[in-house]
């Protein structure tokens, strides 16, 4: 029986299904993580956002991870860094946000991780602002000290030629509409008024999109001190904003 399973998982893996599927679970910043098929796998290259926020948060922050998927963001943040008062993970699929739930609770940081099942695009930011406020009625204006997002970035035309593993990997998480910009515009429009004076915006960007969010950030104005971070592969992967007012 036990053989039989293992062939099982060698043909489904030879026919492109990614092992992370196959056995359920996954690593991303040294940490065990259940994965499904309804999240994008946790990449490497997403380490540096991890990275840049642990160096911006300051103690007692108060967070915001967007599209927060299997939680690894906020998940790998929490556990790095003990003093950081919360993190809220904002996800538009049920299953996908209760599976962040147990990977924050499974690393044991599930007390600190605030679940928001809302759309981005639409009523993101209004649902985001009332779950602080309940959770934190002490913090009056109940503003952020820094937002991260893993958002879908890639061109919708591109999606399939993608590389046979991406295949199995939910469209929702990929799909960033037909410039690949479209999570982002929502982002900096309508996240913005959520982050105090000074506070960060993280984003994972796809090769070659640095310099449209860079014009992006300067049409919605309100931001400075722009920094553009590489992945190990010398390629451009995260951008970092500081809101003005």
């Amino acid at each position: 029986a036990v053989e039989q399973q293992v062939e099982r998982l060698a043909q489904r893996h030879l026919a492109g299904e990614p092992v992370a599927y196959l056995i359920g679970e996954w690593e991303f910043y040294g940490l065990p993580l259940d994965i499904s098929e309804s999240v994008l796998i946790p990449r490497p290259d997403t380490e540096v956002l991890v990275e840049a926020g642990l160096e911006r948060a300051e103690k007692g922050a108060v967070v915001a991870d967007l599209c927060t998927g299997s939680g690894c963001i906020a998940t790998a943040l929490l556990v790095s860094r003990h003093d950081i008062a919360l993190c809220a993970g904002l996800e538009l699929f049920p299953e996908t946000l209760a599976l962040a739930q147990e990977n924050a609770a499974r690393n044991g940081v599930g007390d600190r991780f605030l679940p928001i099942c809302a759309d981005l695009l639409t009523d993101g930011a209004d649902r985001l602002h009332t779950a602080l406020r309940e959770r934190l009625p002490e913090r009056q204006d109940a503003r952020l000290d820094m937002i991260l997002s893993n958002p879908p970035y890639i061109r919708r035309a591109e999606l399939p030629g993608l590389e046979q593993e991406l295949a199995y990997e939910p469209r929702a998480a990929l799909d960033g509409g037909e410039d690949g910009l479209t999570f982002y515009r929502a982002i900096l429009n309508r996240f913005g008024d959520l982050l105090r004076p000074g506070g960060w915006l993280l984003l994972e960007i796809g090769c070659g999109q640095a310099n449209d969010l860079l014009r992006l950030a300067g049409e919605a104005g309100g931001w400075t001190d722009a920094e553009v971070r590489q992945d190990l592969g010398g390629r451009d992967r995260v951008i970092c904003l500081r809101r003005t007012v």
